[in-house]
């Protein structure tokens, strides 16, 4: 049987929090219970959304392999990570060169026989079997994305906001695993394939940072018989700048910008990034034409560079490859492609752009982001009509609103092809191919005489050949025309962005807003005969409706100007994303940040607000704690893991020589920290409460640190379980201070508070396998005698540890104690209960923390911040009750 601990000194209070349920005023202040009128949804479960681990646990194993390692070893070790990172960007550049080319071959099926039958139809009056052929191959196409997803739910979407959620420190459940990856990139290639008005894109990010988070851990949860002994890169730290790394090669992947996606998952994932400073240093910089490269220490910058770097020389190498059949030649750098921005040979009055229409980019900007407030603040009400009334109904019921979606969109698109469209003639330099052509600049439906049909050319055709046409086609696409196709692309991509398919918003969003901008240019050019370049005002069209759209500065840039190939684009671009983003930041949040929120993920913002410094760090604690001593019994070790779900314990002693907590008026002070008499009431009566549904063990089993004593184990019945016994009885959860005296509902406030010396930090992860392995020594014995654990075997089964539930109760003798000294964390980072809220969320923001203790100056713990007492709605209401004491 397996030998375990002894010495019981574990108390519960409330928590060490990151996953229980809330009390009901928590529930009221982190919008769970609202008015109908307000516009957050219910959050969901606490325990679904967990904070990662970055924090390193500097225990004694940890140290015992710092001691151990050699110079070599390390080299050896950072090595090893270089080349995962090169790894990484090789298979994101392959899995972006397996979507393109099957969504290409799917394409290029579709509309050769749809355009076939329309050539062939045009005459005959038989438009409706063309119809019909194109609803089957969209229908087809889209039920088999759907049906994907109902597979891997986390699937759907782009998968941005996941990832920036991860990168933010909160873990998803299943967001980085391998079967989302496969149903990503399978139902990524049927949704853009099916016609729906999606990209390819967002998803790519997705997948590289599953790439990024699976390949350099040699085992998946989903294939379990994919395990190897990789020693490396085993907790969260490592894990989460994989992640990063694999983001942006996904970006890179994407648009063919390396430092693009370098950039994207420093301005998403970075601690110490000051964003606001570097947005006005790259201001000062791009108007001299040269480009920043900021640093982030945390995040590694380099190695993230030489992934992305990796993947866009992969993808590039084996597209150019197979396209041109030039291998080395790389003239495909990404997936989407802006071509080159020139003027015409030969006309040497043809500027790109000019001082004077910076004035019109910037009214563009200001168009932008309203455009781009409108359609957040649509796609939100539809997001929440969806998880109101067709989530929570049969899953089936997805896939019939998406299929429903792509019929309307594929009658509309052939609708407005054959009936919207104007007939305009070729200009002497385009190059006229047959229908059949998948990559033709135009489409001929129903003009003839070297005319092109406008509407068909813009909708009829892949979304990068549709851009594209935008961008660089010197024929005229008529005002009316690019107003009807703007109106619907605008209506459509928000109606189908949420969906249950995989679906991307940035080509979408870039094809909206350059039909916005060649739009403008029209005007410009016809009505007032300005000379301007309208493959400019269209890509900063793009650029406006996009950045008012998603909201997103500096990588946006970057991923632009890499995606133009034109440096000189720099300052106008960077404008008008920057006057966009303003614009729409004073109606609403971005699309991410709008279903971030709506889903309840506890989302930390780059700084507080100033009036938040009105608060201090015990104004927004939790001070009741689940606590444990440093040698506890294996029995009260399993009531707390069996009856809490806290992730974190704190490991004290009692400070009985400083026991100066009294009453004064109204206030309870104790150790420097006050409340209110009537709240401490509230939380006493809240353990009474939580202490009667409690599984735990009798009073008599509890026993003080410092007593020496034995007791016998009580006989029990032939072939029951004597922990199991104890686990049927209840106790009050509070230590017994002394032998002769049991625990009482009618202890004072100065026994219910008792100081506690604060020693370290102990996961519950590290607990459960502790009890697994059998660490522990019987209470004859000394603490020495106690098995140790290294640092690999305490983090074998990461990521996904047992379960303390699994764990078979007959093996456990729960008389023994366990010593967890050895494997807290001694020194975890803590504040005062008098720092103010900027000094805590920095702390907390900054090092990536999951808990963070608040020690007053005696070294006693009064309380514990997680990441949900930093969120903005909770500090809000924290501080509209300041406002009601003050």
């Amino acid at each position: 049987k397996m030998a375990c601990l002894g010495n019981c000194y574990c108390c519960q209070c409330c928590c060490c929090r990151d996953g229980e349920s809330r009390t009901p005023e928590e529930m009221t202040i982190l919008g769970e219970i609202r008015d109908e009128d307000d516009e957050i949804l219910p959050r969901k479960d606490y325990e679904d959304y967990q904070s990662l681990d970055y924090d390193r646990c500097i225990n004694e194993p940890h140290v015992e392999v710092i001691e151990k390692m050699e110079r070599n070893n390390a080299q050896k070790q950072e090595a090893v990570r270089w080349l995962m990172m090169f790894a990484i960007g090789v298979t994101v550049g392959l899995v972006g060169l397996l979507v393109d080319f099957f969504v290409r071959l799917f394409t290029q099926i579709k509309f050769s026989v749809v355009g076939a039958s329309v050539e062939a139809c045009g005459e005959g009056g038989c438009l409706s079997v063309s119809l019909l052929e194109l609803l089957a191959f969209n229908l087809t196409f889209i039920f088999i994305a759907s049906m994907v997803v109902l597979v891997q739910p986390v699937a759907a979407g782009s998968g941005i906001p996941e990832i920036k959620s991860y990168l933010n420190g909160v873990r998803i459940p299943g967001v980085v695993r391998l079967r989302t990856f496969l149903c990503k990139v399978v139902g990524v290639v049927f949704s853009v394939a099916g016609g729906l008005f999606v990209g390819k894109e967002g998803p790519m990010i997705h997948s590289g940072a599953v790439v990024g988070a699976g390949l350099p851990q040699f085992q998946s949860i989903t294939f379990k018989s994919i395990r190897f002994d990789f020693p490396y890169f085993r907790s969260d730290r490592d894990k989460r700048d994989f992640v990063s790394a694999g983001a942006a090669a996904g970006v890179a992947a994407a648009f063919g910008a390396p430092i693009g996606g370098t950039l994207f998952s420093l301005e998403e994932g970075s601690s110490f990034w000051n964003q606001a400073l570097t947005w006005k240093v790259a201001s000062e910089i791009f108007s001299d034409e040269l480009l920043l490269l900021p640093r982030a220490p945390q995040l590694s910058p380099p190695q993230q560079l030489f992934s992305s770097m990796s993947a866009a020389f992969t993808l590039n190498f084996f597209r150019s490859g197979i396209r041109f059949n030039k291998w080395g030649s790389f003239q495909l750098p990404g997936l989407l492609n802006f071509g080159e921005f020139k003027c015409p040979d030969g006309d040497k009055s043809c500027h790109l752009w000019t001082a004077v229409d910076l004035a019109f980019f910037i009214m563009m900007g200001v168009v932008g982001g309203l455009l781009g407030a409108l359609f957040n603040c649509m796609n939100k009400a539809l997001a929440k009509y969806r998880m109101r009334h067709l989530h929570p109904k049969a899953k089936f019921i997805r896939v019939l609103e998406s299929l429903l979606v792509t019929m309307v969109t594929t009658v509309v698109i052939f609708a407005a092809s054959m009936l919207l469209g104007e007939c305009h003639e070729l200009p002497p330099s385009t190059k006229v191919r047959s229908s059949e052509d998948t990559n033709s600049s135009v489409r001929q439906f129903f003009c003839f005489n070297r005319t092109y049909n406008d509407m068909a050319t813009l909708l009829f055709n892949p979304q990068e050949a549709a851009i594209h046409q935008l961008f660089h086609q010197d024929g005229t696409f008529s005002p009316l025309t690019l107003a009807l196709f703007f109106l619907i692309y605008f209506l459509l991509a928000c109606w189908t962005y949420g969906l249950s398919v995989p679906s991307g918003l940035f080509v979408p969003s870039l094809l909206c807003g350059a039909a916005f901008g060649r739009l403008v240019a029209n005007i410009l050019r016809v009505r007032l005969g300005l000379d301007i370049y309208s493959g400019t005002f269209a890509l900063i069209g793009a650029a406006a409706f996009l950045g008012g759209v998603v909201r997103m500065t500096i990588s946006l840039t970057v991923i632009l100007i890499e995606s133009t190939n034109e440096i000189t684009y720099g300052l106008p671009i960077m404008i008008t994303l920057m006057v966009a983003k303003w614009t729409g930041d004073f109606f609403n949040r971005g699309i991410y940040d709008v279903h971030i929120q709506l889903r309840g993920v506890p989302l930390l913002e780059w700084e507080t607000d100033v009036q938040m410094d009105k608060l201090t760090a015990s104004d927004i604690m939790e001070p009741h704690l689940t606590y444990v001593y440093p040698h506890t019994r294996v029995q009260s070790l399993v009531s707390i893991l069996r009856t809490t779900v806290y992730h974190a314990f704190p490991v004290v002693t009692e400070n009985r020589q400083n026991e100066r907590d009294f009453m004064k008026g109204n206030i309870l002070v104790s150790n420097n920290v006050h409340y209110k008499k009537s709240s401490v009431m509230s939380r006493a009566a809240e353990q009474r409460r939580r202490c009667q549904s409690m599984k735990s063990y009798p009073s008599s089993e509890l026993r003080n640190v410092c007593d020496e004593q034995t007791s016998a184990v009580e006989p029990t019945e032939e072939g029951v379980d004597l922990l199991q016994q104890m686990l049927d009885r209840r106790h009050a959860p509070y230590p017994n201070l002394y032998p002769d005296q049991s625990p009482s509902e009618e202890w004072t406030m100065e026994e219910r508070f008792r100081p506690l010396s604060f020693h370290g930090l102990i996961l519950r992860s590290q607990l459960v396998t502790l009890l697994t392995r059998g660490v522990c020594y019987a209470e004859n014995e000394s603490s020495a005698t106690q098995p140790r654990l290294t640092y690999a075997q305490m983090t074998e089964d990461y990521p996904r540890y047992p379960d303390i539930h699994q764990l078979d109760l007959t093996l456990l003798n729960p008389r023994m104690i366990v010593d967890v000294t050895p494997y807290m964390n001694p020194g975890p980072y803590t504040v005062s209960p008098n720092s103010r809220i900027s000094q805590v969320f920095n702390l907390f923001r900054t090092m990536g923390l999951r808990h963070l203790p608040v020690v007053n100056a005696e070294g006693e713990i009064v309380g514990i911040i997680t990441r949900h007492n930093l969120t903005h709605e909770f500090l809000l209401a924290k501080l509209r009750q300041h406002h009601i004491r003050v």
